[in-house]
């Protein structure tokens, strides 16, 4: 949950879900629709995915306890060397280095390195610092203390120098440059894209309709509302797609969610149906529910917005 999320915003999710699943065994067993309820909200559901992959090999390949070797957990679905390092470091006391982006930033300042982070040549000098300053003894302690530090004092925008216990031999401190590391990435423009979302409204019952929308991909293996593009005929592609005849329609409010690929401009559109028979019954990735029952599925954030909004 912390990859890409803030701790104040983690914390109550954390709880929730650890609710929910207490172990491995019980996350293993979940359906992922059950697991991706527990997520909805967080952003970046292919984490949720990947959690309940790893859990679900971790039970079948690894007699339920999570592998004690760097290389089997690096394996894991959604683990990478820096997530597998903290995991070992913490828990088991393993001697493994990181390399979050908290740490990359405390690291750019302390030896004032130069070049954008994400570039290769400039990630491996990073590593080979982090790997050099690793203690071999209190690691729990020091991993911490190394994603705590660039959290609270080393921060991005308002680096708190004065408070720092590296200050004295921090390179960038010295040369009274702290704010120019680390070297920001090159600015890309990011492109946007259009859909209409529709609030498919059943006439006779105020039920709406939900798709759950392919497992991959965009808001993978969520339910959403319908999509359609801007130009096309909400009354033919209703009677073509599903069988229902528009009673009326209109567009709402078009706002922003932004991806870190691109924006997406949203179309709410109320659609008022009249679905025949055969359409009213759930067929698989379609369903009709309350909005009660629509805001407890697992809805990507946008989505749960327009229903509680608009529909």
């Amino acid at each position: 949950m912390l990859q890409q999320t803030q701790v104040t915003t983690v914390i109550p999710y954390y709880l929730r879900f650890m609710e929910a699943f207490p172990g491995l065994s019980s996350l293993a067993a979940a359906p992922l629709e059950r697991v991706l309820e527990q997520w909805s909200g967080l952003g970046y559901y292919s984490r949720a995915r990947n959690l309940h992959k790893a859990a679900r090999i971790i039970v079948s390949d690894h007699d339920g306890e999570f592998p004690d070797n760097f290389h089997l957990a690096v394996a894991l679905p959604g683990i990478g060397q820096s997530t597998a390092g903290a995991i070992l470091a913490q828990a088991l006391q393993q001697r493994h280095a990181i390399l979050d982006g908290n740490v990359k930033r405390v690291l750019c300042r302390y030896h004032a390195v130069d070049g954008w982070p994400g570039k290769a040549a400039v990630q491996n000098q990073l590593w080979r610092y982090a790997e050099q300053h690793t203690p071999h003894h209190r690691i729990d302690d020091y991993t911490q203390a190394m994603m705590d530090l660039g959290a609270t004092l080393c921060t991005r925008a308002s680096p708190q120098c004065v408070q720092c216990p590296l200050q004295t031999d921090c390179a960038a401190h010295k040369l009274d440059q702290v704010k120019r590391y680390p070297t920001p990435g090159p600015k890309k423009r990011l492109p946007i894209r259009t859909a209409r979302l529709l609030i498919l409204t059943d006439a006779a019952t105020g039920r709406i309709m939900l798709e759950k929308r392919p497992p991959h991909g965009i808001w993978g293996g969520l339910w959403s509302l319908p999509e359609a593009n801007l130009e096309e005929s909400i009354e033919r592609l209703c009677q073509q797609r599903w069988d229902m005849r528009v009673l009326e329609n209109q567009d709402c409010g078009v706002f922003r969610h932004s991806f870190s690929h691109y924006h997406l401009d949203i179309t709410p559109c109320r659609v008022q149906v009249q679905p025949n028979a055969a359409t009213v019954k759930e067929q698989g990735e379609v369903t009709w529910c309350t909005l009660q029952d629509a805001t407890r599925r697992a809805l990507a954030a946008p989505v749960a917005r327009i229903i509680k909004q608009h529909a």
